[in-house]
């Protein structure tokens, strides 16, 4: 199956959330923003694959899960598992008028 995203799971007021939100732009790469607060079932996915907590950034590629990762394990894991995401990278500049919910 083809990935054509990454998922990033985030909670308002997480610092590593809007740090890594803002590198993960910068890359352009196409990105699901999804706010475990709003969102149960993004929540439920999160404990799943952290062991019953709720750790964010969470952030799938496929079927690799990446726990508060840095931005070089991110890229790392596309490189790896979804090099085809790069093809679909877009200018930054670009990517902030697209909606990311």
């Amino acid at each position: 199956m083809a990935i054509n995203e990454i998922e990033f799971y985030w909670r308002p007021g997480c610092p590593f959330c809007a740090i890594l939100r803002g590198r993960l732009r910068n890359t352009g790469l196409p990105v699901r923003e999804i706010n475990i607060w709003e969102d149960s079932e993004a929540a439920a996915r999160v404990r799943a694959a952290t062991d019953g907590d709720e750790t964010v950034p969470t952030v799938f590629i496929g079927d690799r899960v990446l726990v508060n990762p840095s931005i070089n394990e991110v890229t790392d894991a596309v490189t790896t598992d979804a090099p085809e995401l790069f093809d679909l990278a877009v200018e930054p500049a670009a990517q902030e008028h697209a909606s990311r919910h």
